[in-house]
């Protein structure tokens, strides 16, 4: 299981403070924004604005704030046109991190997301240097306590998924791009919730790190997520559970 896919779940038991929530709002308005402006507004034809709006109605955004969100992304209401970019660099202990903004200002946030870098025992690389280690993938992550293992597995290959893993919290399931919307279509039809449902970028393979580095770079990834225009960081570590449990509630 790659370490975002931990981290995500980790995210999503954070995610329920009220700063948090207000952050995920941000994020979410600016992801379907952009994604109206990119692909259209039209839900059916544009799989990046579905996964969004899922996600804003997951953490009970209001229908009118989505609603505007796609307007202003597709010219009806005026806004902020906002401009994809992708940060690169390394955690401790040689971890990859690849960080992903949106901002209508790329010279401030390339110092802030620098800065974090430096700050927190990162350092920030050029273009290219990490980003070949990670492949755009549909993740879906289910807690334990929503089906056994034997149903998750099932479902998810008969739908096409890659892969299946499983820890102590639940379960990641990982698909194609292709495949994203018929493995989520499979678990609704068969009443399954899940934590998250994300179009992410998969390490192709791991680092494994053990408990001198994991609070470090769990900080390095909290930090940049608190920027207001990253939306998102991935990274290659791989963190025992029982360590990743504990760190992340120091």
């Amino acid at each position: 299981m790659s370490g975002h896919s931990k981290w995500a779940t980790i995210k999503h038991k954070k995610a329920k403070t009220d700063a948090a929530r207000g952050r995920a709002f941000s994020r979410l308005i600016r992801e379907i924004t952009t994604a109206a402006r990119v692909g259209g507004g039209d839900l059916e034809a544009n799989p990046r604005l579905r996964t969004a709006v899922e996600s804003a109605k997951a953490i009970n955004m209001p229908a009118d704030n989505i609603d505007r969100a796609i307007k202003k992304g597709t010219g009806e209401l005026p806004g902020v046109a906002y401009e994809e970019v992708t940060y690169e660099g390394y955690a401790p202990g040689g971890v990859a991190l690849l960080v992903l903004a949106l901002t209508d200002n790329k010279n401030r946030s390339t110092a802030a997301v620098r800065h974090v870098f430096d700050k927190y025992g990162g350092s920030m690389g050029a273009a290219g240097c990490v980003a070949w280690q990670f492949k755009p993938r549909g993740v879906i992550v289910i807690a334990k306590d929503k089906a056994d293992e034997d149903t998750v597995l099932s479902l998810a290959l008969d739908a096409g998924a890659d892969d299946v893993q499983g820890d102590e919290a639940g379960f990641t399931v990982t698909t194609a791009i292709d495949s994203f919307e018929s493995v989520k279509a499979k678990f609704r039809e068969a009443g399954i919730e899940w934590l998250s449902a994300e179009l992410n970028q998969v390490p192709d393979n791991t680092v494994p790190v053990g408990e001198k580095d994991a609070g470090k770079i769990l900080r390095l990834i909290e930090m940049l997520e608190d920027l207001e225009e990253v939306q998102d960081v991935y990274a290659n570590f791989d963190i025992p559970d029982d360590v990743l449990e504990r760190v992340s509630q120091d």
